[in-house]
């Protein structure tokens, strides 16, 4: 019979083991170390550490391909995207055509990037926004991710218009600029600001009925409707007209994936 030497290192917790010279290792499932500059550490994900602003990229797989290449790295800047020529969507109306509504049309068109000091991009669907991330080599947070990366930021308060999370003020505020609005993990404005779509969705809600006195904030998630056709997707955090009801417990299911307004917006995660 054959003799083998089975040799066991725990490293970090991760047990490899190598027979006859052949390693062979099992690795479970572990945080993320480490994520791109316009992202951060969010339990196992990567999160967007700025809500989302959408661009157009002209001849993303030819002449700017190293342009898309950045953006899914997490490098691109304004200035390059601006010399690329990309357009800036979103911004303050609906104009991500040719891509629909329903995400047709949008491959290889827009790209969703995590800057600061930007306007976040708006009037955007929730098919919109899967396909944006999609560009982009990211994706939409679950609701639990979402719920990860908001942990530490605190609830409105009366915003004061420069350094409270923006909830009252009737006008998205540029990205990161609201000083206090921060998560315990770095990210910015994910209450107020624009409500986010994230990848859940649910039957569509029609009755608002908050967290009674566990949390002021609203809570949208009862009486599902048998008559509006489509589910609803979540929207997490809040927008600038929330007011109290903004917050890190924030959350409504009645709005389809197909609506798109002027409150709404997202941001990735990989």
């Amino acid at each position: 019979m054959a003799r083998y030497r089975i040799r066991q290192l725990c490293i970090a917790g991760v047990l490899v083991a190598s027979r006859a010279g052949a390693a062979h290792a099992v690795f479970p499932a572990s945080a993320v170390r480490r994520c791109g500059p316009d992202a951060v550490v969010a339990g196992t994900v990567c999160l967007d550490k700025y809500e989302a602003s959408v661009w157009r990229v002209p001849n993303p797989t030819t002449t700017n391909a190293i342009v898309v290449k950045r953006i899914q790295l997490g490098t691109a800047s304004r200035d390059e995207l601006t010399a690329a020529g990309a357009q800036r969507l979103g911004e303050a109306f609906d104009n991500y055509l040719p891509c629909r509504d329903t995400g047709q049309g949008c491959a290889n068109d827009i790209y969703a990037v995590s800057l600061p000091s930007e306007i976040p991009s708006s009037h955007i669907s929730w098919f919109q926004a899967q396909e944006a991330c999609a560009n982009a080599g990211k994706r939409l947070p679950t609701n639990a991710e979402w719920q990860v990366g908001v942990n530490g930021t605190p609830d409105p308060g009366p915003d004061n218009g420069t350094t409270d999370c923006n909830s009252n003020s009737g006008v998205a505020s540029l990205t990161g600029s609201r000083r206090d609005c921060v998560s315990a993990r770095g990210a910015f404005d994910m209450v107020g600001n624009l409500a986010e779509w994230v990848a859940d969705w649910v039957p569509a809600s029609t009755t608002c009925l908050n967290w009674a006195s566990f949390s002021d904030d609203d809570m949208c998630l009862a009486g599902a409707s048998e008559s509006i056709a489509g589910p609803g997707a979540l929207l997490r955090g809040g927008w600038f007209t929330s007011g109290a009801g903004a917050g890190p417990l924030s959350v409504q299911g009645s709005s389809k994936p197909i609506r798109s307004l002027d409150v709404i917006g997202f941001r990735c995660a990989r």
